[in-house]
């Protein structure tokens, strides 16, 4: 009695196979197969399509259906158009053909290779195996050598652009402002740059009733239905998460910039990705037109990094970041005096705490004394600003001149030195190969020389540009210190001193070593470097 096969039509196709037209479409595989079936006799039960999956992965949902349908007894018998069809990986495709199907008695069958488990595989199977490998493996690499052409072009692919941004109208891969979504973004590093954090960000988002990314996301592309598609889609809506906001905070892509190969895949029969260090990413500037300046930016992630945690007492450092040594540049760090009737918080240089005054020197300061002297310089110009606020204007554009005098000369003294030193080495590289064509050195010590040279070179042509590109950059505009000004007359006469606040106003209070003066009382220079204006005179 001839016996009765129930049979499975399996269909595949990747997002590579597209390009091979319709040769390979789940509509030509499923003529193929019907047809196949019913010159044969046989039984179809279901057909089986993973559209749009690798066939080095096994764990597509219809092969995993199918296989579940195998093991349950109702097939035994597996169609597809040819052995590709079924996988790219021959480890795996060896283990079904040879072990998997014989042990659970399926038929296999590959149509246009005329391979048949029932009639027996030819020999040359396991080298069509391996051939399917390497195709894949080789359509890997060209998709990547692709896509890495498209990023040093510029080029941003994405299927749904970030907040903040859509597809642009006219350009292929290319982003441009949504200017329906931009305000969330300006939102979000506006709070973050007048010193609130992630979770009091994203509090106050959800408090403001603004929309999330992937509530947009679904909304305009279809993107994460299987979150939002429910009933309670709604609900969702505005329910931010920490990590939504951090990862808008850290973006480069919101100042117009494109970091490719934060993640990559642990090889091309795999789908897990790891995490990239900062070497090995690829980032390219100004694809795109930035919602945010580079300056908030930098901001924000000066912040970011520079944010502590409350104390073992439960105060806040509200200085945290902001406070650095004279001498060394350290951060200065609090400690708390409890050998006291009163105990009392107190800063000290980090470094001289690390090493010891072969390092640096204390610098301490008091908490009450350093927290007396900022409150009452913020409340000062604070006063200034609403009482005349173009006498003030007129003040920061003065210091910041005078700042910026004083670093110009800094950094034109520095690049004549760097320009002298390169022209040194110039000139000794030159003499040293001369040395070598006339054999007046070896050849080794020629290249111990060469490499030692080639690297100081490199490292001269980079701090050279550098120089050469901070003195061409624009004096302090009228803009600048007009933003200050609006920014300070958001607290009309403080009393207090709050991170926010801090954060907003002041890029970093260096503190010197006190001294004593000719009359015997100890001094101490704290010197207040504002945002966007530097010192103020």
């Amino acid at each position: 009695m001839k016996q009765l096969y129930n049979t499975a039509l399996y269909m595949r196709l990747s997002c590579d196979d597209e390009t091979y037209g319709d040769s390979v479409s789940i509509g030509t595989q499923r003529t193929i197969l019907r047809q196949y079936a019913r010159d044969n006799n046989l039984n179809v039960v279901d057909e089986y399509i993973d559209d749009g999956y690798s066939g080095t992965n096994f764990e597509r949902p219809a092969f995993v259906r199918m296989m579940n349908d195998v093991d349950s007894g109702k097939v035994n018998c597996i169609i597809t158009k040819d052995l590709s069809r079924f996988g790219r990986e021959h480890i795996m495709m060896d283990y079904y053909l040879e072990f998997v199907f014989p042990e659970k008695r399926v038929r296999y069958i590959a149509v246009t290779e005329n391979e048949d488990t029932e009639k027996g595989l030819s020999d040359f199977v396991p080298f069509k195996n391996l051939f399917n490998e390497w195709f894949a493996k080789d359509t890997s690499r060209k998709v990547k050598q692709s896509l890495k052409a498209k990023f040093l072009a510029g080029e941003r692919v994405c299927n749904v652009p970030p907040i903040g941004y859509k597809k642009h109208s006219e350009i292929k891969n290319k982003l441009a402002i949504d200017e329906e979504t931009r305000w969330i973004i300006e939102k979000i590093f506006d709070l973050a740059a007048h010193g609130a954090g992630g979770t009091k960000i994203m509090k106050k988002l959800i408090a403001d009733k603004v929309p999330t990314p992937g509530w947009i996301a679904y909304k305009r592309y279809g993107a994460f239905s299987n979150i939002y598609s429910g009933n309670d889609d709604e609900s969702k809506k505005y329910l931010w998460r920490l990590t939504q906001v951090q990862k808008i905070l850290t973006d480069e892509t919101y100042i117009g910039n494109t970091v490719h190969y934060r993640q990559t895949g642990v090889s091309y029969k795999s789908k897990k990705k790891i995490r990239n260090s900062e070497e090995n990413l690829l980032r390219i500037e100004n694809t795109h037109e930035g919602i945010i300046s580079k300056e908030i930016f930098d901001q924000v992630q000066n912040q970011i990094a520079s944010r502590r945690r409350t104390t073992s007492d439960g105060t806040t450092q509200i200085f945290a970041g902001l406070l650095k040594c004279s001498d060394c540049g350290a951060a200065l760090r609090f400690s708390t005096c409890k050998n006291t009737s009163k105990p009392f918080g107190y800063y000290s240089c980090r470094k001289y705490g690390q090493y010891g005054k072969e390092y640096c020197r204390k610098h301490y300061i008091r908490y009450d004394t350093l927290y007396g002297y900022v409150l009452s310089r913020i409340a000062g110009l604070s006063k200034m600003a609403e009482e005349d606020e173009e006498k003030l204007l007129q003040i920061l554009l003065k210091s910041s001149d005078k700042e910026k005098n004083a670093l110009s000369k800094k950094q034109a003294s520095d690049l004549n030195k760097a320009k002298k030193r390169k022209a040194e080495v110039d000139r000794l590289f030159a003499k040293m190969y001369e040395d070598w064509a006339n054999e007046r050195i070896t050849e080794y010590n020629f290249n111990m020389m060469s490499q030692k040279f080639q690297s100081e070179q490199q490292e001269l042509d980079k701090e050279i540009s550098r120089l050469e590109t901070a003195l061409a950059t624009e004096k302090q505009t009228v803009q600048d210190a007009q933003i200050w000004i609006s920014r300070i007359k958001q607290y009309t006469n403080p009393t207090e001193l709050t991170a926010e606040l801090l954060n907003s106003l002041i890029e970093k209070i260096v503190v010197h070593e006190s001294k004593k003066n000719e009359f015997g009382f100890k001094e101490q220079d704290i010197e207040i470097y504002y945002r966007f204006i530097g010192k103020i005179d």
